[in-house]
């Protein structure tokens, strides 16, 4: 067996016939070439012995079963092929690939709330030849708790539920939320609305009371009827209400909770005649490319790195199955774009 000094990058440029700095970009996870390349390369320097120094570093300190020859194969529950999924996805692919091992997708047709038709759409997956679950955040409160109690190795890319015996990864929304509301109030607005629903998931529920408590400390109180936090009304209804509360002229900013909203917010301004920021101004929570605003200020949500720690966290799970359960939230930072305008007070 080659001893680890004799591998060196040009070892492994020279066998793929790349150059050094495409084989050191690769292995230091920066972009500049394709996903084949990629593989190919991690492939190639896990044949041959090569680590990095946070490769043994990792090792040495999270004891991570990196160097085992099994190469194990993972699954991810993916309720439908949106962006939201797709980074957290790569995120987990990524990491997962550089240490020789599979991920596939399983994704989540329509369920009932009947527990049958729930254990047979888990059965069909044949769950119990992968080594590993990833669990993201899906509607069904329900389909999660039975999830989580399947006994294979799991990681929940989510906030967890009380009393869950799993490890958990995920981006800091209310950490998010008080950076949204305290940049809104350094550029003179008191005047906040709120706009997402509150109830379906544990993180929207997050995200309200986190708006709550930083709109407590610049002084203002936040109750829900005086926001937009009902998604269950009909959608007409829902419009409705949103322009009249536009319209009352009360508000000076919006803050968007939840994603899905954003168009419909947008088409709402349009069609009243408020243009962004002149007349309002806004910040959308969640992190994700807008065509219309490219820079848009938002709170930079850690989504592809949360599942890096995830596939991370559950390599480290199955290394040392007796630990204690922990759960990790990565803090981003906040980008202040051009949709937020600057106010008298």
């Amino acid at each position: 067996m080659r001893k680890k000094k004799d591998i060196t990058l040009q070892k492994i440029a020279d066998e793929l016939q790349l150059t050094i700095h495409t084989v050191s970009k690769a292995l230091r996870g920066m972009p500049g070439m394709s996903e084949g390349t990629r593989k190919q390369i991690f492939e190639t320097a896990l044949r041959l012995g090569y680590k990095t120094k946070d490769q043994e570093l990792s090792v040495g300190y999270e004891k991570l079963p990196l160097l085992s020859t099994k190469r194990r194969r993972f699954t991810m529950i993916l309720s439908h092929d949106a962006p939201f999924y797709q980074i957290q996805f790569l995120g987990i692919q990524e990491r997962i690939q550089e240490w020789g091992h599979s991920l596939t997708g399983s994704f989540l047709p329509y369920l009932s709330r009947d527990q049958s038709e729930i254990d047979r759409w888990i059965d069909s997956l044949d769950l119990q030849y992968y080594d590993g679950l990833f669990i993201p955040p899906i509607y069904s409160e329900q389909l999660e708790r039975t999830l989580l109690q399947l006994p294979l190795p799991k990681v929940l890319i989510n906030f967890p539920p009380p009393l869950a015996n799993v490890d958990s990864v995920i981006w800091d929304v209310s950490t998010a939320v008080h950076q949204s509301v305290n940049h809104f109030f350094s550029m003179g607005h008191r005047k906040i609305l709120y706009i997402g629903d509150i109830y379906k998931q544990r993180g929207f529920r997050l995200r309200w009371t986190a708006f709550r408590d930083a709109m407590r400390q610049i002084g203002v109180a936040a109750e829900p009827h005086q926001h937009l936090t009902d998604s269950s009304v009909p959608y007409e209804q829902w419009l409705e209400e949103l322009k009249k509360k536009l319209a009352d002229g009360d508000f000076t900013a919006i803050l968007c909770g939840v994603r899905q909203d954003l168009p419909s917010i947008i088409y709402t301004l349009q069609s009243i005649g408020l243009s962004i920021p002149k007349d309002i101004s806004i910040i959308n929570v969640e992190d994700l490319a807008n065509e219309r605003f490219p820079h848009q200020s938002r709170p930079l949500l850690l989504m592809k790195e949360a599942g890096r720690r995830a596939a991370e966290r559950l390599l480290w799970r199955i290394a040392n199955p007796a630990e204690p359960y922990e759960h990790i939230r990565l803090q981003g930072t906040f980008y202040e774009g051009n949709t937020v305008r600057r106010i008298s007070e």
